[in-house]
């Protein structure tokens, strides 16, 4: 078994490990869409150096520097001159998420991966923030721990103007074994419920 396919079953047990909680009546579809399809595609080693890069580039980084970054990321979206928004939205990370997206025929909205301190690293389009360290999508997945998931409940999407279920998935690096990021999936409700 190689180390991507290793990966996977830890993920994968991990996922299904404890039952899921029925608060969320769309949770079991989430959870099911994310075991069947996200898990075949999030460990690829276009996500998985994306993320290693952008921790490696600021290991130290403050939470002073990391609301900077936030704040320049909310006054660039929609503008003209968004170099932050474009660096994370063009790079190679953000086209093999689109093409996942694009694969969905419609299921995914949005896809965002998120780096050792919530950063994004990769998006298939702006979110509405660029740190997610103080949400539950980064904290009940990265903080927790291999194999954590995160399933938000169905609303309407600021950023995709569509109504939505976000599921989130805490990333591993199939060498070290060590969770690296997570990884936002937003699932259109209105195909897959």
């Amino acid at each position: 078994m190689n180390a991507l396919h290793a990966t996977l079953a830890l993920a994968l047990a991990a996922t299904t490990a404890v039952p899921a909680a029925q608060a969320n009546p769309y949770e079991a579809s989430m959870r099911d869409y994310l075991e069947s399809e996200v898990l075949l595609w999030v460990f690829d080693a276009t996500v998985i150096d994306a993320i290693r890069a952008q921790n490696a580039a600021h290991p130290d980084i403050t939470q002073a520097e990391i609301d900077a970054l936030d704040a320049q990321w909310q006054a660039e979206v929609g503008s003209g001159d968004q170099p932050l928004v474009d660096a994370v939205l063009n790079n190679p990370a953000s086209a093999y998420l689109s093409a996942q997206m694009a694969d969905s025929v419609g299921a995914i909205t949005e896809i965002f991966l998120m780096d050792a301190h919530g950063l994004n690293v990769a998006a298939t389009g702006p979110t509405s923030d660029y740190w997610q360290g103080d949400e539950a999508k980064f904290q009940e997945t990265y903080l927790v721990g291999p194999g954590a998931v995160h399933v938000g409940d169905v609303e309407l999407d600021e950023s995709t103007q569509s109504y939505q279920g976000q599921v989130s998935i805490s990333v591993l690096d199939p060498d070290s074994k060590e969770v690296i990021g997570a990884v936002t999936v937003g699932l259109n409700a209105e195909l897959l419920y």
